[in-house]
């Protein structure tokens, strides 16, 4: 069991639910909420990041890209603690529970009523457990010709925020592109550093990244425009809706991530690029907590009462 939870990679899972999260909570803002939509996206959006580590984990490991230059932390089939047949297994097993999921999700957010939205989702859940495998499986494995960082950004910001979003309200917000559009970048920045880091032997392996085509200098001026173009999104957004002074708490997130930046401009060998992608991933987490919750608290409210205990008890 401890070989399998590292396999799954839990250190990626909070990232993957932050578009979950933030899209929730600003349905709860419109006075429309349920919980069966929460609970299933929540396990369907879990199931495809885990399917997709299972996915990376067999195909980088019987493709040879996975050997003794990677500079990560070693994976299961690598290093032969999981063998490939098991990890394929895995891989059916995570596929038919996140599909049964994915379908339950459908069921509670359109019943009877909207037809062609479901249909519409459900060949969203197809390509996305697809996708989710294609990334490193097979012949024409995307995450092997750059492709990776659309997918990330399409399904783990647009689809997970906006696709919430919509199974409550059943229409679009424009607005609501913008803070989608940050946890996209985001997520696009872990796999940046992933990329960053393991650019010499991805390219030995002939795993084509944006990092191996374009140059590691491409992918530092990248990454800088992933995060910081994320940080002027997300307040954009919280001009357009009105925030209140209070309501800006979301900008403490914004500290770690500055912080990574300073450190990032530093980094001079690949493997310091490695502790790099849990903080991002962690800071991304919490600004998608911190930014739902302004979106239905007043902070104000709470400090008051906070400080007229503090007084009375003393």
């Amino acid at each position: 069991m401890k070989h399998w939870i590292e396999a799954a990679r839990v250190r990626t899972l909070p990232l993957s639910v932050s578009g979950i999260i933030l899209g929730s909570f600003y349905a709860i803002s419109h006075a429309t909420f349920n919980w069966w939509i929460v609970t299933f996206a929540l396990t369907t959006t879990l199931g495809l990041q885990i399917l997709s580590n299972f996915a990376n984990d067999y195909g980088d490991g019987v493709k040879g890209t996975d050997n003794q230059d990677r500079i990560g932390p070693q994976r299961a089939i690598q290093s032969g603690i999981i063998s490939p047949a098991e990890m394929k297994r895995a891989m059916i097993l995570t596929s038919v529970l996140t599909f049964i999921s994915a379908v339950t999700l459908i069921y509670f957010s359109f019943k009877d009523r909207y037809l062609w939205f479901s249909l519409v989702f459900l060949i969203l859940g197809g390509l996305a457990i697809a996708s989710a495998i294609r990334y490193t499986v097979g012949s024409s494995a995307y995450g092997y010709r750059g492709l990776g960082d659309v997918f990330v950004f399409i399904f783990f910001g647009w689809v997970s925020t906006i696709g919430i979003h919509f199974m409550f309200v059943k229409e679009l917000d424009a607005q609501l592109f913008l803070p989608a559009t940050a946890i996209g970048f985001l997520s696009v920045a872990v796999l940046n550093l992933n990329n960053l880091r393991d650019q010499i032997s991805d390219a030995a392996a002939g795993k084509r990244t944006l990092i191996v085509k374009l140059g590691a200098n491409f992918g530092r001026k990248y990454h800088y425009f992933l995060i910081l173009s994320s940080l002027i999104l997300v307040l954009i957004f919280a001009y357009l809706q009105e925030f209140q002074l209070d309501q800006y708490l979301f900008l403490l997130a914004y500290i770690p991530l500055l912080l990574h930046l300073k450190r990032f401009s530093a980094i001079s060998k690949p493997a310091d690029y490695d502790p790099e992608l849990k903080k991002v991933a962690l800071s991304t987490f919490a600004l998608s907590v911190l930014l739902a919750l302004s979106l239905i608290f007043f902070f104000q409210d709470i400090f008051i009462q906070i400080f007229k205990s503090i007084f009375n008890a003393l």
